[in-house]
């Protein structure tokens, strides 16, 4: 994902929680995760999500991965948003902090900034046959953000949601997806959203 950032020439990689499966991992690991992200000189946002959430074990309150300076966890680096001044820009979320039911876009941060991004985890809700699940995101909170484009992660596909009122879109699973969406917002402010293959290290 982070070659793929550099490679468009993004200015900032966010990635919508379950970076990693669980919080059981290694320090090892995370030692080299971060390594991996301090390198890339790249702002990298990231919004911990139901495997990946905030409980006392996290992996983002062990093994350094919210050190380097151009990574930012929401919910530990962040209470619940980050601005780029340089950008003009503001992305917000709240981040899974147990494994605990959450609304994940209640409540929606007021617009500080020209362009603002809210991030969510949780399932979209299409119908009452959702309503037995959690962290449910429905079209009127995606609508009531106001951002010019809401990042959600959960889903393991990629595909936009909402009532369109506010352009929302899942990136999916990078490992089944084998893409990475990239917003580039126009002139006149709005997000074109596309999709870019992942390619194999080296490649």
């Amino acid at each position: 994902m982070l070659s793929a950032a550099q490679r468009v020439g993004a200015h900032v990689l966010l990635l919508a929680g379950d970076v990693f499966d669980h919080n059981r991992l290694p320090l090892a690991v995370l030692d080299r995760v971060a390594r991996v992200m301090a390198d890339a000189s790249l702002p990298v946002v990231i919004l911990p999500g139901n495997h990946d959430c905030l409980a006392s074990d996290s992996v983002y309150r062990r093994g350094g991965l919210a050190d380097p300076a151009n990574v930012h966890v929401i919910g530990v680096t962040a209470d619940e948003a980050v601005r780029f001044a340089d950008l003009d820009l503001e992305i917000w979320g709240r981040p899974h902090r147990d494994h605990q039911d959450m609304s994940p876009l209640r409540d929606p941060r007021p617009r500080g900034t020209r362009r603002q991004v809210a991030t969510a985890h949780g399932h979209w809700y299409t119908g009452p046959e959702d309503s037995h699940r959690a962290w449910l995101i429905r079209d009127e909170e995606i609508a009531a953000t106001g951002a010019d484009y809401v990042a959600l992660g959960h889903w393991d596909r990629a595909l936009p949601v909402g009532d369109g009122r506010v352009p929302a879109y899942y990136s999916g699973s990078p490992d089944l997806a084998r893409t990475v969406n990239v917003v580039r917002f126009g002139a006149d402010g709005r997000p074109d959203v596309r999709r870019e293959p992942l390619r194999p290290p080296g490649a």
